[in-house]
């Protein structure tokens, strides 16, 4: 399952992320892996998580997030959640690349049985009906 938190830059996005991942964390009988982009969730992000700056590995676009994403499942077959924090900055402001690649994570998703929820900064209304009918939006 794919899900979205959609907002533009202010509207409390990395906030819900926060949380969902938190309570996820809390409950999962598995592992939950949250994704940003710099160091800045360090001390939000409770410690039963595992918590990885893309930064560090220097992934930069859709390809190599996907790639990143698929590693990290095959490498832990008992992750639970993936959350992926600025992710348009990641792969790029490009709604057809994030079409395509929100078509890859679902697959992935189904794949790994994982749920992936990313945080896309952009308006509701800018996405096109493909993207709502892949994914949900929390």
């Amino acid at each position: 399952m794919i899900n979205l938190i959609i907002g533009k830059k202010g509207s409390g996005k990395t906030k819900r992320l926060i949380e969902h991942a938190n309570e996820e964390a809390s409950k999962s009988s598995g592992n939950v892996v949250v994704i940003e982009k710099g160091n800045h969730l360090t001390y939000d992000i409770s410690h039963d998580a595992r918590l990885i700056d893309i930064d560090s590995y220097g992934i930069e676009g859709a390809d190599a997030l996907g790639g990143f994403l698929c590693g990290v499942c095959a490498a832990n077959y008992d992750i639970t959640d993936i959350f992926v924090d600025s992710t348009m900055k990641i792969i790029g402001h490009d709604i057809p690349v994030l079409t395509a690649f929100l078509k890859k994570m679902s697959r992935l998703s189904v794949l790994a049985n994982t749920k992936i929820t990313l945080l896309i900064s952009a308006d509701p209304s800018e996405l096109p009906d493909e993207i709502k009918a892949i994914s949900k939006a929390i």
